[in-house]
């Protein structure tokens, strides 16, 4: 069972595994949760090694409380440094984003000197102003402006909502239009054929980065979830390369 905490009028959900340092934190993408087959592949991992763990749900998302139209990148990124305060508290970290979780866990590493390493998965920082404004219509803006919400059709579900409220948040916590003061191991792996997320929104993000332990990864036939049995090996093949020298 998920355990549960409160932070001001909200349950979040959360899973934590002691065990050995550092603590792998799996940040979810947008509409997703932590019980997806790549936080579950990492957790199966993790417990069999005696490594510590910690997967969540953003308000919203999963076993969380709260609605997903009230949320966004500021608040999401909030509810995850959150969590990471109260069930790992002073471990050190190894950050885990996939899809919008990179994007989070790029704003978490700017806030947490005790992040040594991040393993992101087709990440999609700053892709509210990147991937999405640029494709929504005048129609699309003029029902955002009167309704707040429109909604997209996804191929992972039903019709995604879209606020303004995120459109506009998401403007306040780009991470890739300057340099990334993040100086540990990064690894990105990402597949070409990527339909969500482009798979050269990552060849910028090692750009900006300004670690020189930066590695891309790209799955020429992967999509954007890489979520395939070999996908799920080379994901932990990947996280348990640093923890085996960390």
């Amino acid at each position: 069972m998920a355990v549960t905490f409160r932070v001001p009028d909200m349950a979040l959900a959360y899973e934590f595994l002691d065990g050995a340092g550092p603590v792998v934190v799996f940040c979810p993408g947008f509409a997703s949760d932590m019980g997806g087959t790549k936080a579950m592949a990492l957790w199966d991992m993790c417990r069999a090694r005696g490594q510590a763990m910690l997967r969540f749900d953003y308000a919203g998302h999963g076993q969380s409380a709260g609605a997903f139209v009230d949320g966004c990148i500021g608040a999401w990124a909030a509810d995850a440094a959150h969590v990471v305060a109260v069930a790992a508290p002073e471990r050190e970290l190894l950050l885990v984003g996939s899809s919008m979780g990179g994007w989070i866990a790029l704003l978490l590493a700017r806030a947490l000197a005790r992040v040594r390493a991040m393993v992101l998965i087709a990440p999609a920082p700053d892709f509210t102003e990147r991937l999405m404004k640029p494709e929504l219509g005048a129609a699309e803006w003029a029902e955002l402006r009167t309704k707040g919400v429109i909604h997209q059709p996804s191929q992972y579900g039903p019709p995604t909502p879209l606020t303004l409220k995120l459109l506009e948040d998401g403007a306040n916590h780009l991470v890739l239009d300057a340099p990334i003061p993040f100086t540990g191991p990064v690894r990105v792996l990402h597949g070409m054929r990527d339909a969500d997320v482009p798979w050269q929104h990552s060849l910028l993000l090692a750009e900006r980065l300004m670690s020189e332990d930066v590695r891309l990864i790209f799955v020429k036939d992967g999509d954007h979830r890489l979520s395939r049995a070999a996908d799920l090996a080379l994901l932990c093949e990947t996280v348990g390369e640093y923890l085996a020298r960390a």
